[in-house]
């Protein structure tokens, strides 16, 4: 349970990489403000502002998201931009939620084409969480709306420069988070070391229990219960002054 708890604890330490991706000028940089609630990212009318990406956190209710505001995908013959672009299928590959944001809806048979947009970033990043977002829900005919709702799975139809839409989009957010250990105020592991000394005791554990199957006798199952407590002694500080120094020295900045 508690080498389980360290994907819950990692998200808590590090933050949980949202990348916003689309083509430029749909409203990216709009929607980063809009969730962090200022203006963080450069916003205008002209396609391909953002030419690297952004990165701000915001928590929402004691979870921890990093947005990743990206540069619009398209074919681009701008050297700068380029890079930007580069960068962002960079992002998508580090992060564990893509948010997709659709161009303007105005015509339900566009939808045909941002499926095919959906699949395509499905097939070629199959362990990231999608979700599909449609902006400018304030510009959109009730039948597009209807049609997207039909049509698009898990599909958030919102408006990032009025807000509307804003904190259904941070409940999604949370509702892809296993916080169930938070709520129950279980022990949670942070530390990256504590869990490889928690894998490492796990093994002997193993080890001992396979020796109580086959009758080893009792000396050489000593030895691997020795070696678990000594990962143990890792994490609750029983450990040599030596073994305590050079961790010291390993992990730690030491100044004069």
């Amino acid at each position: 349970r508690l080498i389980d708890s360290f994907a819950v604890g990692n998200v808590i330490k590090n933050g949980i990489p949202v990348a916003i991706v689309g083509e430029p000028n749909v409203g990216k940089s709009t929607l980063l403000n809009a969730l962090l609630n200022e203006e963080r990212a450069i916003v205008s009318d002209i396609a391909g502002t953002t030419r690297d990406t952004i990165e701000d956190q915001l928590v929402i209710e004691g979870i921890a998201f990093r947005f990743i505001d990206t540069a619009g995908i398209r074919q681009t013959q701008d050297v700068v931009e380029s890079i930007g672009i580069k960068k962002t299928f960079e992002k998508i590959e580090q992060a564990q939620v893509v948010l997709y944001l659709s161009p303007q809806i105005t015509d339900v048979h566009q939808l045909q084409g941002i499926k095919l947009e959906l699949e395509k970033i499905k097939n070629q990043y199959p362990q990231k969480l999608l979700l599909p977002i449609f902006n400018k829900r304030d510009l959109m005919t009730p039948e597009v709306i209807q049609a997207i709702e039909e049509q698009i799975a898990n599909a958030l139809i919102i408006s990032a420069k009025s807000g509307d839409g804003i904190e259904a989009l941070k409940q999604q957010l949370l509702s892809l988070v296993n916080t169930g250990a938070l709520r129950n105020n279980e022990t949670i592991i942070t530390n990256a070391r504590h869990y490889d000394a928690l894998i490492k005791a796990l093994e002997e554990i193993q080890k001992v229990k396979f020796g109580l199957q086959s009758g080893l006798s009792s000396d050489l199952m000593a030895i691997d219960i020795r070696e678990a407590l000594y990962h143990f002694g890792l994490i609750t500080g029983q450990v040599s002054n030596d073994e305590l120094l050079g961790n010291i020295f390993a992990n730690f900045c030491i100044g004069k």
